[in-house]
């Protein structure tokens, strides 16, 4: 049987070439929010990686929205113009689309990266003070968030419209609002981490009010036939905390207001939480999203070989696959997995294309082999 994992498939007016996507991943390399050269060889090298789709890491909307010094942003003309050099040479050298992952990171804002520890900034490292739905902090020794007033909470529905007409003027393919992990808009979900009593706090419905707004209002700057999505909890893995019957609610929410296709993760909003991981271990969150609501759906969360993959697609669990880490490990994943299934290898750079051979394609897959051996 011919591999589905390498079948076209359209989000909107943008055709994707195969199923397999490159997940953001967060490099904490950029400087004052701007990418840097660490950020063109990141991309341009996964742009060529045969995936047809890659998605740059989360970017914040504005600086204090940031989750360390290190990452990534698109709130001025200096963020923008630093993106617009990376994205060049990812369109001159590679194959891929390119998106961008737009968020905020709400309490979890003002921390070291990961292999400086982690932790809280302190005042001599460049602390700033982190925003929140409520004064709870994320875990013990962690800086009470300040409540963001329904004035602050307008300004940061205008900083993702705004980070929305910068990413259309860099021509980004897609846009996925960050809605995960424990930052602003999960936050905003969920009881543990919302315990405002107004418009955006009390009820499910009420603490899906803010993602939902800043969505539409994405939406309406994002042009038609670009695609937009959302990068969806599906639980918090904490007892009575957000889980996966409201995941399917604002899914279904989302899916009423334009969005296109949801990414389905979960954690991180807790500090207590318990997960249970292993191979493809948040696939069934998207799976009964997908069944509940029809919304388009990509999996993500330790998938790593190309069966699994493939199995995930041809038992229409899902419709796209995410890889985070096994891109890292492997560059070269998706022209790997492609040999694997037996299927056409997807897009390879002319300069690499003596390489299929060794990949396991047949002899004279790669033009000019034997001209130039």
């Amino acid at each position: 049987m011919a591999a589905l994992l390498f079948t076209p498939f359209a989000l909107r007016g943008l055709e994707l070439a195969n199923r397999v996507t490159v997940s953001p991943m967060c490099q904490y390399s950029a400087e004052q929010g701007c990418a840097t050269d660490w950020h063109l060889a990141h991309l341009t090298q996964l742009s060529l990686s045969g995936a047809a789709l890659v998605m740059v890491e989360a970017t914040a909307v504005e600086a204090r929205g940031r989750i360390t010094p290190g990452c990534l942003g698109l709130f001025d003309d200096a963020t923008e113009a630093a993106l617009a050099r990376i994205l060049a040479a990812c369109r001159r050298f590679g194959g891929a689309k390119i998106g961008i992952q737009l968020g905020h990171a709400g309490r979890k804002a003002s921390v070291q990266e990961p292999w400086k520890g982690g932790k809280p900034l302190t005042a001599a490292e460049g602390a700033w003070q982190p925003v929140g739905p409520a004064a709870l902090a994320f875990d013990a020794g962690w800086p009470v968030p300040t409540e963001l007033s329904l004035a602050d909470i307008a300004a940061i529905k205008e900083a993702f419209v705004a980070a929305t007409r910068r990413a259309l003027r860099l021509d980004f393919d897609l846009i996925e609002l960050h809605g995960a992990h424990g930052y602003l808009l999960s936050s905003f979900l969920s009881p543990l981490s919302n315990s405002r009593d107004d418009a955006y706090g009390g009820s499910a419905d009420k603490r899906m009010r803010l993602p939902l707004e800043i969505f539409e209002a994405m939406r309406a700057v994002w042009p038609s036939e670009r695609p937009l999505g959302y990068r969806l909890q599906g639980s918090d893995w904490v007892a009575g905390g957000w889980h996966l019957e409201n995941a399917v609610a604002l899914a279904g929410a989302m899916k009423e207001a334009g969005c296109d296709y949801v990414v389905v993760s979960s954690g991180g909003n807790a500090a207590d939480q318990k997960i249970e991981t292993g191979p493809g271990y948040q696939v069934p969150f998207a799976k009964k999203v997908r069944e509940r609501t029809g919304i388009p759906t990509m999996a993500v969360g330790m998938i790593t070989e190309a069966k699994q993959a493939e199995t995930l697609i041809r038992e229409e669990t899902v419709d796209l696959v995410a890889l985070a880490r096994a891109f890292l490990a492997d560059p070269r994943w998706a022209l790997r997995a492609a040999a694997t299934l037996e299927a056409a290898p997807p897009y390879a750079a002319p300069q690499y294309e003596r390489a299929l051979t060794t990949m396991g394609f047949p002899h004279g897959t790669a033009k000019n082999e034997r001209r130039f051996g």
